[in-house]
């Protein structure tokens, strides 16, 4: 396995480094926030269909819970880190922080490519990754999600697990499940559509009509194609996607001077939201090389894939055009390259703020599990267009009154008030 080029838990200690200075927190604090509360590492047993037993590494990161219980998701990747879980928990409780959520971060991981297993071998996987942690996860302790690489299916197949292990129904206990059995409505679209909320807000400040923005992504999941839906709706043109393919084990872009249609590539792609690229030809898209997503002369781009994927090795590609980058993934862009795009005057919507949507909506399905009363899809949307429109004006606030960028703003908004909550429980 390569070694990631960039270690996401010491930037996300940078970061919180100087937001800590900033605020002129006190030495306890800076520790106990800087660093998990909780990490769970086991190694996993799985039972392959032909009969031979393979062992995997597998983890669980809980940064914070002094705002709530955990939340965060449950990765399937085969470069996973426990560095990177660590990173992301941190991540996750800033989050839940700046949309002012009553949740904590965490977040777990296996090691292991899901496309290689069969579903019977990934049910297996899930299973085992709960018998491990039915102790120190739960409605009230830390909630699983779906996360890179695992979908609905998988978190129904943990849930039926937790439920077996406890002897009795507890639908709170994981959110991003399929609909029918306790998700919610909405799940699917909600982080992309808050990537585009917070673009039409930044869009509003900036004076600029969506009816006259095109934008280019990198990813094509379900953050990625919720976002192009709304994208369109609104008037703008997605003029490319890049996206994974397996089978050549790289990425390609896909173009159409027109502008894509989700409608057609949609049916040519997989599970992993990976395109079928003969399947995409005939239908009249260029077939670029996955790099090639951030070359497009574009007002907006949306990287919604992977970790680090702008760096100041490659930020040289981007069109003059581009005025605002909407950070749909975690992370997906350098320190280094962030200050040289914000030195080129590109306004960057951060992590924290541009794809809360998804830890929000879990929160409700969340509430509505525990409560076992549903809402209907306009009510979510509703409920979630209203948390991330109030929790953008609150940062947008702050970089104007303390001179910070979006991101600086999330932060210490973010720190101040998990800050508040460990002081106020007498940790500190």
């Amino acid at each position: 396995m390569n070694k990631p080029p960039y270690n996401l838990y010491t930037i996300a200690q940078e970061h919180f480094d100087q937001i800590a200075e900033r605020l002129h927190l006190d030495k306890p604090v800076r520790e106990l926030l800087r660093q998990p509360m909780r990490e769970f590492h086991f190694s996993l047993p799985l039972r392959l269909d032909d009969g031979r037993v393979t062992i995997l590494r597998a983890f669980r990161i809980q940064h914070n819970d002094a705002r709530g219980p955990g939340k965060g998701g449950v990765r399937f990747h085969p470069q996973e880190t426990v560095d990177t879980l660590r990173g992301l928990a941190m991540w996750e409780t800033w989050k839940c922080a700046v949309v002012d959520l009553p949740l904590g971060g965490s977040k777990g991981g296996v090691i292991c490519d899901p496309h290689n297993l069969t579903l019977r071998e990934q049910e297996r996987l899930c299973r085992g990754y709960v018998r491990q942690l039915a102790r120190v996860m739960g409605p009230a302790l830390d909630i699983p999600e779906p996360d890179v690489m695992t979908n609905p299916q998988h978190m129904l197949w943990m849930l039926d697990e937790y439920e077996t292990i406890m002897g009795h129904k507890s639908p709170g206990f994981i959110t991003g499940k399929p609909t029918h059995m306790g998700g919610t409505l909405g799940k699917t679209e909600a982080t992309g559509y808050g990537v585009m909320i917070t673009v039409r807000e930044m869009l509003k400040e900036l004076d600029m009509k969506p009816q006259n923005m095109r934008a280019s992504f990198q990813g094509f999941g379900h953050v990625a194609q919720a976002a192009i839906e709304l994208f369109t709706r609104m008037g703008g043109v997605v003029m490319s996607v890049s996206c994974w393919n397996h089978k050549d084990m790289k990425p390609y872009t896909f173009r159409k001077s027109t502008g894509i249609v989700l409608q057609e590539l949609r049916p040519i792609t997989d599970m992993f939201g990976e395109i079928d690229k003969e399947k995409a030809s005939a239908l009249g898209y260029e077939v670029l090389p996955g790099e090639e997503w951030l070359t497009q002369e574009v007002e907006i781009l949306v990287p919604a894939a992977l970790e680090y994927q702008i760096t100041e090795e490659n930020i040289h590609s981007i069109a003059p055009t581009v005025k605002i980058i909407a950070e749909g993934a975690n992370a997906p862009l350098t320190p280094k390259a962030e200050q040289a795009l914000l030195a080129k005057g590109v306004h960057i919507i951060p992590d924290l703020l541009a794809n809360a949507g998804g830890v929000t909506c879990s929160y409700f399905e969340q509430v509505q599990s525990n409560a076992n009363y549903y809402w209907r899809k306009d009510e979510v949307f509703a409920k979630l267009d209203d948390i991330l429109t109030n929790a953008y004006i609150d940062i947008s606030s702050a970089t104007k009154t303390e001179q910070l960028s979006l991101r600086e703003a999330a932060f210490v908004v973010a720190i101040q008030r998990v800050a508040q909550a460990c002081a106020d429980r007498g940790w500190v």
